[in-house]
């Protein structure tokens, strides 16, 4: 992020005094968050922060692999979730059989009941999760709960006479938006009696990745139904919380089991015997494994090792095996893995036949670029059923958020290598092709005939900038390959995912996931024979005080610590600062730029807590570029960036998604927001990481989410410096290639926008020239931007802007004294929360600290006042 944000929700910007800033930035500011109205968070009604990281972690997510199984009483056949449905498998067979197929919804979390008879599961619809029951006998489903809250991990009792299941709905005092564990009696009729486990409290800790109210997540029954484990954080500061045991008779009857900082992914079972718990830790190294305690907490032990993830692990009705999900296939997808626990025999359940409810058709995607030649591409299929398809073994995708108003459930979305197949229902079927930015969306409707196989040509339209603006290379500057998220990333399919979305150059920031660092065994691996020459392996830093830095260029090592400031920890000194961390990334050859900065503008008056570092490190020269065009606010950052441009300050637009691409429920593809760079006369055919970084802190480079922009004034390219001895009308060249519609298109000058164009036909595609009276110094660029979201872009709303271009005049320069009381009073609020912090290792620490920020108030000060 990195994903983990560096700020929190900010107000947006009101300041006495200062109110200039208001419209001169030309968004008036308020349009900073215009894109609320239409775009919504999936599951909206959870009132948690960090959603990336609880929604794929935590709650099930639609994968065309298996994502949850639970034994039948034999103990050699499961039922399990699969792209979406609910099917029944033989361990030892290869046909699955599909048991239920909602339209426009998804099935997961299936739980067999002890007799066989039923099985109870969990039902997405785009608005909720609720709980069903299926009879397995006649196949007829029954919806359990309609309270529009999210109900995930139903489990029966031992007896199937009552069901434990975790909700955030709003009862007996318990308020809506939190997960809380819940149980009720259940029989043929319904639910009857549900009442809340556990009744709410709220943490004593300031907790930045959970909220101030306990959870309770994950329960499982004990063979003689009186007592549930499940996994709650009381008091606990990092991690998803400790592993307890409550009695039901008795609720206050409740103890710690077994401590550790488990993300979301423990799922605590208990064995048949009664006597040892099943869980997932990644306790000690980077991935998942299955480990076994007992409920008197002795000392853990391993039950699985290896590189690849092993979660939802399920105990068959002997006890003799294990069966889970796991991502050690070659694919890196999701996969169902049963494992004998003597011995440790293991083997794949895998679906080589479907017998599905329904009949399908055979879909052959065949998809070419302009110049008629094979290209992968991202490919989004939605069935006559309404419902989200892929290839078998295709990873899906889907988006963070969507316009209710426009569409029933997220978007979901899969990369397809030039030619793939994947079946669908029979019926209209809609196919949507995207392939970066420089290409027309292609978009068209299949009516698929049952039992055919029906191909499909995708030709799509080139639609790329003229040459003179010059020869770009796309970046983006900030993923994560591996996240902790369902599937297993390499470098070969990370490249393969960039080559799908038409990007040129990823930088895989390799950062901590508590107490983890998914990807550091890949430090240096890009420089290794036969590694992919378009992926580098570099740093973000983590500190959710000072703000996240992106750390591009290291070659020596990873910078350690990788984060500060982690309160409750035994790293919770806000030392070292960010410009400690710059100037080591520095001394190795570095380029260092802040990520994910603002979600509105900052406000010195008002905010509740101002602790970002951004100017202070900005005044002391140790920031080559910002995230203009990254996972914050597109619009609030630009108005933060415009002000330091009017100080002279030439810091370069950079732009990066924030993608964890091992997520089923992805942020956003990588590429979503890239950095363009002009690599000018040392322009190559196969770009890399090393040959961008130079023009990138140049500001030879315009960023994006979708709208492509060029930009001359004067002859003279973003980066560029325009010289003039006196002021005079400047010819410029302007044009603007989008693959969706855009509302604005603005020659921006100053921070006010010095001309709009009028954009017509389809919005998408616009060149104008002409001349420019110029009659003060300081810098122009152009940027487009919409005033809410559009569908086809998975981003907040379109918006790309340029670097500027710098213009001399001798004498003819404001001098931007609001814009430097504006960093003046953001540094007091900065100054004054670091010198109330009690928690530096030494007093030295706080000495150095705020020296350094009071030195960055001293500069601004100067310029407030004219010097």
């Amino acid at each position: 992020m990195n994903a983990d944000r560096a700020n929190p929700r900010m107000r947006p910007a009101a300041l006495s005094g200062l109110r200039h800033a208001a419209c001169v930035f030309a968004f008036c500011l308020g349009a900073a968050t215009a894109h609320a109205a239409g775009r919504e968070p999936v599951l909206k009604q959870v009132d948690l922060p960090h959603s990336y990281y609880w929604r794929e972690l935590y709650l099930p997510q639609l994968t065309t692999g298996p994502s949850s199984a639970s034994f039948l009483p034999d103990g050699e056949s499961l039922v399990y979730s699969m792209a979406g449905s609910l099917w029944r498998q033989r361990i030892d067979d290869d046909e699955a059989v599909e048991l239920t197929h909602p339209k426009g919804a998804y099935d997961y979390q299936p739980d067999v009941a002890r007799d066989g008879r039923s099985v109870v599961f969990t039902r997405y619809d785009g608005n909720a999760m609720e709980l069903w029951w299926l009879d397995l006998a006649d196949g007829r489903a029954t919806q359990l709960t309609a309270n529009g809250a999210v109900n995930v991990e139903p489990r029966l009792s031992p007896d199937g006479k009552r069901i434990a299941w975790v909700s955030t709905q709003e009862a007996h005092g318990i308020k809506a938006g939190h997960f809380n564990l819940f149980v009720a009696d259940i029989d043929a009729s319904g639910l009857h009696n549900a009442r809340p486990v556990l009744g709410e409290r709220r943490s004593t800790l300031d907790r930045y990745y959970y909220s101030a109210v306990d959870h309770a997540i994950n329960p499982s029954w004990s063979p003689d139904g009186q007592r549930l484990l499940f996994v709650g954080n009381p008091e606990t500061a990092w991690g998803s919380g400790d592993i307890w045991s409550v009695s039901l008779r008795d609720p206050m009857q409740r103890r710690r089991i077994h401590s550790e900082e488990t993300s979301w992914s423990a799922r605590p079972e208990l064995a048949p015997d009664g006597r040892r718990v099943l869980f997932s830790s990644y306790h000690g190294r980077q991935a998942h494994q299955l480990w076994l305690t007992t409920l008197d907490g002795a000392a853990p032990l391993p039950l699985t090792f290896g590189d690849s993830e092993r979660r939802n692990a399920r105990w068959s009705p002997d006890g003799q095996r294990i069966a889970y999900i796991g991502n050690g296939g070659a694919d890196g997808n999701t996969a169902l893995e049963v494992i004998e626990v003597i011995g440790g025999a293991r083997r794949f359940v895998v679906a080589k036949q479907r017998r599905t409810l329904d009949p399908t058709t055979r879909i052959e995607l065949t998809i070419t670029d302009g110049t008629g030649q094979p290209v992968p591409a991202r490919v989004t299929v939605q069935g006559s059923d309404h419902r989200a398809y892929a290839p078998a073994s295709a990873w899906m995708h889907a988006d963070d958020g969507f316009d209710r108003a426009k569409q029933a459930t997220e978007t979901h979305y899969f990369h397809c290598e030039a030619r793939c197949a994947l079946d669908v229902p029979a019926g209209t079927t809609t196919i949507t092709v995207q392939h970066g930015f420089a290409h027309a969306i292609w978009q068209q409707d299949v009516q698929a005939k049952p039992g055919a196989t029906q191909p499909v040509r995708v030709a799509l339209q080139s639609q790329a900038l003229p040459p003179e603006f010059g020869r770009f290379a796309s970046a983006d500057l900030h993923v994560h390959m591996n996240y902790g998220g369902h599937y297993r990333n390499t470098p070969e399919h990370l490249a393969w995912q960039a080559r799908a979305e038409d990007l040129d150059v990823v930088e895989n920031l390799i950062v901590n996931k508590e107490e983890r660092v998914p990807d550091i065994a890949y430090f240096g691996a890009d420089r290794a024979p036969g590694a992919p020459r378009n992926i580098a392996h570099t740093q973000e830093f983590h500190t959710s005080y000072w703000g996240h830095l992106g750390l591009l260029g290291l070659h020596d090592h990873l910078v350690t610590p990788d984060f500060a400031a982690y309160r409750h920890t035994a790293l919770a000194s806000p030392w070292p600062h960010n410009g400690v961390i710059a100037d080591l990334a520095h001394a190795q050859g570095g380029v260092v730029g802040y990520v994910h900065p603002f979600d509105t503008v900052p406000d010195p008056a008002q905010d509740a807590v101002l602790t970002h570092q951004l100017p202070a490190d900005v005044a002391h020269a140790k920031v080559d570029y910002l995230e203009v065009v990254g996972f914050a606010d597109h619009k609030a950052t630009a108005a933060v960036w415009y002000r330091l441009l009017n100080l002279g300050y030439r810091l370069a637009a950079g732009a990066g998604t924030d993608a964890m691409a091992n997520y089923a429920s992805l942020r956003g593809p990588v590429g979503m927001n890239r950095v363009f760079v002009d690599l000018g006369d040392a322009a190559v055919d196969t770009p890399d990481p090393t040959n961008i970084l130079a023009p990138l802190k140049g500001g030879h480079a315009f960023v994006s989410n979708g709208p492509l922009l060029g930009l001359l004034i004067g002859g003279r390219r973003p980066g560029d410096t325009l010289a003039l001895s006196s002021a005079g009308r400047q010819s410029y060249r302007i044009a603007l290639r989008s693959p969706v519609a855009v509302d604005h298109l603005e020659l921006v000058q100053n921070g006010r926008v010095l001309r709009s164009f009028d954009l017509a036909g389809d919005r998408r595609t616009f060149d104008a020239q002409g001349g420019l009276d110029l009659s003060e110094g300081g810098w122009i660029l152009l940027r487009a931007w919409n005033d809410g979201a559009d569908p086809q872009l998975l981003d907040l709303y379109p918006y790309a802007t340029t670097n500027p271009v710098w213009i001399e005049l001798p004498g003819a320069t404001r001098p931007a004294r609001d814009d430097a009381a504006y960093f003046v009073a953001w540094l007091d609020r900065l100054i004054a929360a670091a010198d109330a912090r009690d928690d530096y290792n030494t007093a030295q620490e706080k000495r150095d600290t705020l020296d350094y920020l009071r030195a960055a108030r001293t500069i601004y000060q100067g310029k407030a006042e004219g010097n």
